[in-house]
């Protein structure tokens, strides 16, 4: 991922819920990079672990509007 072309959308608490943004903002047609750290160092990784989501610099804002009827709905 280029960092430069990214930016952090927002921050979950476990991969289904990422899993299922990610879904919802790919069938918008927006490329999705999801970065999930592992536990205490290890390479576990838990449903609880937090997972960032990042998104084309570019659709920032396009996307925060989809993520806002996403929560309404």
């Amino acid at each position: 991922m280029d960092q430069a072309q990214y930016a952090m959308l927002t921050e979950v608490l476990g991969r289904w819920k990422a899993d299922i943004l990610e879904s919802f903002l790919r069938s918008e047609q927006i490329n999705v990079v999801l970065i999930q750290d592992s536990v205490a160092g290890t390479t576990q990784q838990t449903s609880f672990t937090p997972v960032r989501i990042y998104v084309p610099r570019a659709s920032l804002q396009r996307t925060r509007t989809l993520l806002k009827s996403f929560d309404e709905n």
